[in-house]
């Protein structure tokens, strides 16, 4: 077969693929966070949106899509062109726990999305006021225990909930979910005792810690936090089985071409070497990096699905 034969039998969609990630990108790079300002994701995004711009050469420019534990930023994304231009800096609480707690979610997890890379994942951390009664976890579930639903939590996205339901569900209590727009004004209410509790993710946390507003009774995973060190896992204060951890993912619109969805994953490698992102994530907030390809990501997303899933059946949380 002569080249001019060759080229006839390519079809064009490959060679718009092909020329997609030669060229892309040509214009700036709108980042959805579904959450607010302060959150976790939005510390992660903002410090991630930065680095990558260096390589991709390029702005990518961060807005905040706050609402519906995430489901408005999401669906942002899964409506928008799949060019690689609107991306989404997505959670555990988007993309894998939105189907088994909400009756409603306005996007399929699976089929509206493609994955980019897993970016990192980080502990909760079970946090009261520094003031507030509870001194220690059995503290706080023997009160619960004794005065069902006298003792509120504070949620701002899935996460939160199913880790305080499930906390609640092991230790065999009720506990009163107080729901809030956003991480920020949750802490603020905890901090001024007008809810209970709030387990979130540590970068949530940890600055009220270390403004001695917050105490934390318990982290959420089996290891302990290097900025926490005296803090014990729940698993080893009474609920062996407890384990939970927050995750981030770097998420496209399904139909986005493979060579732009490559293209982005070579950016977030760029900006996973970058001292100062390693240094605010990892030794500043207790987050641990992870890097993917596509399909690892993908992988890695449909596992978690199934043990969020999982997770939220057996605390008895029933679909909103």
């Amino acid at each position: 077969m002569n080249r001019r034969a060759l080229l006839a039998a390519i079809p064009a969609t490959a060679v718009a693929s092909a020329a997609s990630g030669q060229t892309w990108p040509a214009q700036p790079v709108r980042a959805i966070v579904p959450f607010a300002a302060g959150s976790a994701t939005d510390i992660l995004g903002r410090l991630f949106a930065e680095r990558m711009r260096d390589n991709l050469g390029q702005p990518v420019v961060v807005e905040n899509r706050a609402g519906a534990s995430g489901m408005i930023g999401a669906e942002a994304v899964a409506r928008a062109a799949p060019d690689g231009y609107t991306v989404l800096f997505g959670t555990n609480s988007t993309q894998a726990a939105a189907n088994a707690l909400f009756r409603r979610v306005p996007y399929d997890q699976e089929r509206d999305f493609a994955p980019v890379s897993t970016l990192a994942s980080i502990p909760l951390l079970v946090a009261v006021a520094a003031n507030s009664p509870y001194r220690t976890l059995q503290d706080l579930i023997t009160a619960a225990r004794e005065r069902p639903e006298s003792i509120s939590f504070a949620s701002a996205s899935s996460s939160q909930q199913v880790a305080a339901e499930m906390l609640a569900a092991m230790a065999g209590v009720k506990m009163l979910n107080v729901p809030y727009r956003s991480s920020p004004n949750a802490v603020q209410d905890l901090i001024a005792g007008r809810v209970n509790l709030f387990v979130a993710d540590q970068a949530v946390i940890l600055p009220g810690v270390q403004g001695g507003q917050l105490r934390v009774l318990g982290i959420t995973t089996r290891t302990r936090s290097a900025q926490l060190p005296d803090v014990a896992p729940v698993a080893e204060q009474g609920l062996p089985d407890y384990e939970l951890f927050a995750w981030f993912a770097l998420m496209v619109p399904a139909a986005t071409p493979a060579p732009v969805i490559q293209r982005l994953n070579v950016a977030v490698r760029h900006a996973m070497s970058d001292s100062t992102l390693q240094e605010r994530l990892s030794t500043g907030f207790g987050m641990a990096l992870l890097p993917s390809t596509p399909a690892e990501a993908a992988a890695f997303i449909r596992a978690e699905t199934t043990k969020w899933t999982n997770a939220i059946r057996a605390a008895g949380i029933e679909p909103q």
